[in-house]
């Protein structure tokens, strides 16, 4: 491996702080190029994240777009003050709806407001819904908010089948997704500013899947992070069974073919969830939560997370990575026999977990990991 580098954490916090100091002095739609001011339709919701000002990023994977929206929600921070029990019927009696199910939650980092999508039942209808610090819950007002529309383009004869992840990094919003080719593993790159219409690069990426042992262009990528080093900016996504890997983006033409660099391998029978960086006692630290859907091994729940030294992101030569990638040692989940590798017991039963800032995440959490379909919980944790 190489010598750990200080400059991808630096460069990351770097940019948090530009766009913190953007926000500030900016409103959401001043990155936005011609927006639409009317009522915010949605076909769908899938996966939603935050970019600067209060801005809330939307997917609509039935449109096969994704949605920015300026909410207004600019600060000051306030923290969720306690634990929301049975989020499920919070979020239902504030929408009018008889039940919901949760598809992801994001917590506004320049507010600590936290939203959820969510399709309401019967009927399921696509639905914003947001959590202030006193846990109460309101509809997301999409009447008169200021938005775009970025439709995801495919090649022809090809169709975008669904949004795995969404993020903004760059100046840019980043979308990973799967598309009908052979090459299904998609990464979108959406420049600010942001506009109606297709405006999108496009990507199309090969992984060495490490517990398979073979190169593969199906698989999408689960949860993402952007990252730079170097002046190179990456995408790093993790995948189901479970390697990390790192894919550059910058300087390419659209419609590339990217082959990524597995760093890391967390095991089969793992799908992941969401992903991070934070740092802490000096140390610097990925996190991702997954999905165990083979029997569940390493805890009470099948939900479960992995901290891996953020120095493993800096492999690139063939000794270190794809075929030779660093592995978790599942009989050590911790500890110096780790090797940088750890298991995070903060964040057993997480179904979502959702940066507020470094190392204080928003959890939605199992509330009884032995019986399916509980309410769930709404927590702010520490990690480790």
């Amino acid at each position: 491996m190489n010598q750990p580098s200080l400059l991808p954490l630096c460069t990351l916090l770097a940019l948090f702080a530009t766009d913190t100091l953007r926000a500030e002095s900016k409103s959401a739609s001043s990155f936005f190029k011609e927006p639409a001011t009317g009522k915010v339709e949605l076909a769908s919701v899938g996966k939603i994240a935050f970019g600067p000002a209060g801005m809330l990023l939307v997917s609509d994977p039935r449109s096969t777009s994704v949605v920015a929206i300026d909410t207004g929600d600019a600060g000051p921070v306030e923290k969720l003050a306690k634990r929301v029990d049975d989020i499920e019927s919070v979020l239902a009696k504030a929408a009018g709806v008889e039940s919901l199910l949760v598809v992801d939650m994001a917590v506004n980092p320049a507010s600590g407001r936290i939203y959820f999508s969510a399709t309401g039942r019967p009927g399921n209808q696509p639905l914003l819904l947001s959590l202030s610090a006193d846990g109460i819950a309101s509809r997301v007002p999409l009447d008169s908010a200021a938005h775009v529309r970025m439709t995801l383009p495919s090649e022809e004869n090809a169709q975008l089948r669904n949004i795995t992840d969404l993020a903004w990094g760059g100046d840019a919003v980043i979308v990973a997704g799967q598309s009908s080719e052979e090459f299904a593993n998609k990464i979108y790159e959406i420049p600010a500013p942001l506009e109606n219409g297709v405006n999108a690069r496009y990507f199309s990426a090969e992984t060495f899947h490490v517990a398979h042992n073979k190169w593969e262009t199906k698989a999408p990528i689960q949860s993402f992070i952007p990252w730079e080093e170097d002046g190179e900016f990456y995408v790093v996504g993790a995948f189901a069974c479970t390697p990390i890997a790192k894919f550059p983006i910058r300087g390419l033409e659209n419609g590339a073919k990217i082959k990524g660099t597995s760093v890391v391998e967390l095991g089969s029978g793992n799908r992941p969830r969401d992903m991070l960086i934070y740092k802490k006692d000096g140390e610097e630290w990925l996190v991702t939560n997954t999905q165990r859907f083979k029997e569940s091994l390493f805890g009470p729940s099948k939900y479960w997370a992995a901290r891996v030294k953020l120095t493993y992101l800096d492999a690139d030569s063939p000794e270190n990575t794809n075929e030779k990638a660093a592995r978790r040692d599942v009989n050590a989940p911790s500890g110096p026999d780790a090797k940088g590798i750890e298991m995070v017991e903060e964040l057993f039963g997480a179904v979502i977990v959702s940066q507020l800032e470094n190392a204080e995440v928003v959890v939605m959490r199992e509330t009884d990991p032995s019986k399916e379909d509980v309410p769930h919980a709404v927590e702010l944790v520490s990690l480790p």
